[in-house]
C-alpha cells in the first residue's frame, strides 16, 4: 500500500515495487508550493476519467496516470474509499487523486495558505 508523506515543504507518495509496476510510475515527489488547490471527493473510483496508463480494475483499485483534456493526473484509489484531490501548477501532472481514510486531515495539510 502507498504511503503519502508530507514533509515542511514537499508532498512524497511512496509506492511499493509492485505498485511502481502496476501504476507504470515511479514514487510521486510535488512541492507543496505547487498546490493551488485541494478538493476531498467522495466516490474515488468515479473520479478518474480519461485515458489510463496503469492498473485498472472496476470496483476495486484504480493506479496510474489518467490523462484527459485537463492534463494528466496521477491516481491512487481504492473502492469504498473517499479521496482527495490535489491540483498543481507547474508540474508535469496536473492533478493527484489520493485515495485516504481521513480525508479531512490530509485536505488541511495540503490547503495553500491563504
Amino acid at each position: 500500500m502507498s504511503e503519502i508523506a508530507i514533509t515542511e515543504d514537499t508532498l512524497k507518495i511512496h509506492l511499493t515495487t509492485a505498485e511502481k509496476v502496476a501504476s507504470v510510475h515511479g514514487d510521486v515527489s510535488v512541492p507543496l508550493s505547487a498546490v493551488t488547490g485541494v478538493e476531498i471527493v467522495e466516490d474515488a473510483l468515479a473520479a478518474a476519467h480519461g485515458l489510463r496508463v496503469g492498473l485498472g480494475l472496476p470496483g476495486v483499485r484504480k493506479l496510474g496516470t489518467w490523462h484527459s483534456r485537463s492534463g494528466a493526473e496521477f491516481v491512487d484509489v481504492r473502492g469504498g474509499q473517499p479521496a482527495v484531490r490535489v491540483l498543481l501548477a507547474g508540474q508535469r501532472l496536473a492533478s493527484l487523486l489520493l485515495g485516504t481514510d481521513d480525508p479531512q486531515t490530509l485536505a488541511a495539510a495540503l490547503r495553500p495558505e491563504a
